[in-house]
């Protein structure tokens, strides 16, 4: 079954873009990752609000604390659909670098995806 790709796009038929399964869990972890808290209207505590720390002071009990708070959003949100095994930050001046090593529940696949943001 094809989810609509994040972000919204229309592809070539002029129909919302379309992912597949592992794509959509991919999509919902980046949403999770790069939303803050209080940006979306109808679920506040939504994200994790981790881009709010770029600017902080790089330092062992920051890049813990991130640690800490991607796994415990990821596991709020995406808990039933996915297995968190690994979790690697990197803060590097206004860089993020995020990967997350992670199994899909429903097909027990396991997957490895980067996310990255400069600011």
């Amino acid at each position: 079954m094809q989810q609509i790709a994040y972000p919204f796009s229309i592809d070539g038929q002029g129909r919302a873009a379309g992912a597949t399964y592992e794509q959509h869990i991919r999509q919902m972890i980046e949403q999770v990752l790069f939303t803050n808290s209080g940006e979306r209207v109808n679920r506040p505590d939504f994200g994790c609000g981790i881009l709010q720390l770029i600017f902080a002071p790089n330092s062992d009990e920051l890049a813990a604390a991130t640690q800490f708070l991607i796994q415990g959003s990821l596991d709020q949100w995406l808990g039933d659909l996915i297995q968190v095994s690994r979790l690697e930050v990197v803060n590097d001046d206004a860089r993020l670098e995020i990967t997350v090593r992670y199994t899909i529940r429903q097909t027990q696949q396991p997957q490895v995806a980067t996310f990255s943001r400069e600011v």
